[in-house]
């Protein structure tokens, strides 16, 4: 049997994703009330994406995850990304928005930036 060498260091075990980790209880709340306001006008019909938290933008391999995701089912593709930030976070994860809907890699279509802080 063949015996494979450790990693070099962590780096090579974890996706190095620009789009970190926050979770304070805040930043989640406001996520899961966002999904939750969203869903039922998915399910209604009322708008065609559904709300996913937290998801990466493709399958298969590692990508970002946003916050929040509108994903479009019959295209399998994500077109509306959302990050929910606070005044510290605002010109990183504008930065990050922009960096993704112009790379065209995930078919993004729109991006929000929001600010819990200043509810903006």
């Amino acid at each position: 049997m063949n015996e494979y060498p450790p990693p070099r260091s962590l780096q090579h075990l974890v996706l190095d994703d620009e789009m970190g980790v926050n979770a304070p209880i805040i930043h989640q709340s406001v996520i899961a009330r966002l999904t939750a306001g969203l869903y039922p006008l998915y399910q209604a019909g009322r708008i065609p994406f559904e709300p996913l938290p937290e998801t990466t933008l493709t399958e298969g391999y590692a990508s970002p995850v946003p916050d929040l995701i509108l994903y479009d089912h019959q295209y399998e593709q994500t077109r509306v990304i959302v990050e929910i930030c606070q005044k510290s976070g605002l010109k990183h994860d504008t930065g990050k928005v922009i960096k993704l809907i112009e790379d065209d890699t995930y078919g993004i279509l729109e991006g929000f930036v929001y600010n819990y802080r200043t509810s903006q």
